[in-house]
């Protein structure tokens, strides 16, 4: 899926098919977690984990996944990609990441061994700050995510060693905050809650 998936993108983005007319966005509640450090995954002490039920309207869109790369670009969340959401802990202690679900379904337990399952659905977004743990438990087989990180961070995977524990913990004081909520723009929710 991976391939064929980043052949796709590559497609709509040299040929422009596929790339949404118009984003219709829907006022949606932020349902914020959040998630202590469990000694093995750090969380984030300051930020809470969200995610939105279904704010984009995709009913009439060809490719969902382009739907969720341009709607987070336009908010200056980059760097997208294709792809699921893997089978094992991890967190990114140098930016701060936000996962679309483009297609399907999946169980995720997101902050750590001690965090919370949520069950994610086509047309779902979850917004992770650094130090939130997650792993996908099960998934449909067509599961489709787009993920992207906002400007200021920098890529990391983290799996939960004991070094990267302490490492993390001051990693992830030193990052900012992103300038705009990846679905609602300048005014979204999320600013608020991140203040």
């Amino acid at each position: 899926m991976d391939v064929l998936e980043t052949l796709k993108k590559t497609f709509e983005q040299v040929t422009g098919i596929g790339e949404p007319d118009s984003i219709t966005l829907r006022a949606r509640k932020a349902h914020a977690l959040m998630f202590a450090d469990d000694g093995v995954v750090p969380g984030n002490a300051k930020l809470p984990f969200v995610y939105y039920r279904s704010p984009v309207w995709l009913a009439h869109a060809q490719d969902l996944a382009a739907v969720f790369e341009a709607l987070f670009a336009s908010n200056g969340w980059k760097d997208s990609w294709r792809n699921g959401i893997y089978d094992y802990l991890h967190y990114h202690s140098g930016t701060h990441e936000v996962l679309g679900i483009a297609r399907g379904h999946a169980r995720v337990r997101f902050g750590g061994h001690k965090g919370k399952i949520i069950e994610l659905k086509s047309g779902d977004v979850a917004i992770l700050p650094a130090g939130t743990g997650h792993q996908r438990i099960s998934a449909s087989r067509d599961l489709l995510v787009v993920g992207a990180y906002p400007p200021d961070g920098k890529y990391d995977e983290c799996k939960g060693s004991l070094e990267e524990h302490e490492h993390a913990l001051k990693s992830i004081s030193e990052i900012g905050l992103p300038a705009k909520d990846p679905v609602y723009g300048a005014d979204g929710p999320l600013l608020d809650l991140w203040k």
